[in-house]
């Protein structure tokens, strides 16, 4: 996998990142915090991964779905296995995913991937259930590609409905911010859990939930603020 140029932090000139889609998504203004959630477009990422440590796990497999106008648009779903880097294996990981090394064996490498991924990230907002994942494992992929972090705007579902249950109950169950448990809380149908587009589709799924609660509460429709966004530079 080769490096664009050596690590160095996010920066804010377009013109310091590789022409492509990570150029164009680091000069795509953000989204105004004002911006009321209809007009906002958001993208549902999923990472499947060895493990939960991006310094020495590495993902397996890429999901995502953008989310428009309060609708799934499943048009624009995509899936993608990625390959591992020479010496690196699936390991015990297989058991929860269901991605073995032959299955990665054969995939494409991060480089070929993260393009796709960027170009659907342009004008998008991020959004992940416990993002931090995605955000750390996608930033440790683009450092390794590019030698840079990823600079992104991100919403989290955990986080949000974190910030919906509390509210109202004054008390959070263990386990009830896990997706799962946070769909159930919603009525929402139960998905296979660990596959990146499921996993993706049901993370958006779960935001036009919250985003319609909210909007009961407040009488009125939220701005994208009222998600609690945040953005790394």
């Amino acid at each position: 996998m080769r490096s664009w140029f050596r690590h160095r932090r996010p920066s804010s000139d377009p013109e310091a990142y590789p022409a492509g889609p990570l150029q164009d998504l680091v000069a795509a203004p953000s989204v105004p915090l004002q911006t009321p959630v209809s007009e906002v477009e958001f993208l549902a990422v999923d990472v499947e991964t060895t493990g939960l440590d991006p310094r020495h796990d590495h993902v397996l497999s890429i999901g995502w779905v953008p989310v428009k106008d309060r609708q799934i648009m499943l048009s624009g779903a995509h899936e993608v296995v990625v390959g591992l880097p020479p010496g690196a294996d699936v390991g015990e990981s297989a058991t929860v995913h269901g991605l073995t090394d032959d299955a990665v064996a054969v995939a494409p490498t991060l480089s070929d991937v993260l393009p796709d991924l960027f170009a659907a990230l342009h004008g998008r907002v991020l959004l992940a259930h416990h993002a931090p994942i995605e955000l750390d494992f996608l930033s440790r992929a683009t450092q390794e590609v590019y030698g840079t972090e990823l600079p992104l705007t991100a919403v989290d579902t955990l986080s949000l409905q974190h910030q919906i249950v509390y509210g109202h109950y004054r008390q959070i169950r263990p386990g009830s911010l896990r997706l799962d448990h946070a769909r159930q809380h919603f009525g929402l149908p139960r998905y296979p859990a660990h596959g990146a587009l499921i996993d993706a589709i049901a993370a958006g799924e779960l935001l036009l939930a919250q985003i319609a609660e909210l909007e009961h509460r407040l009488g009125h429709e939220p701005a994208l603020a009222a998600l609690a966004p945040t953005r790394r530079r």
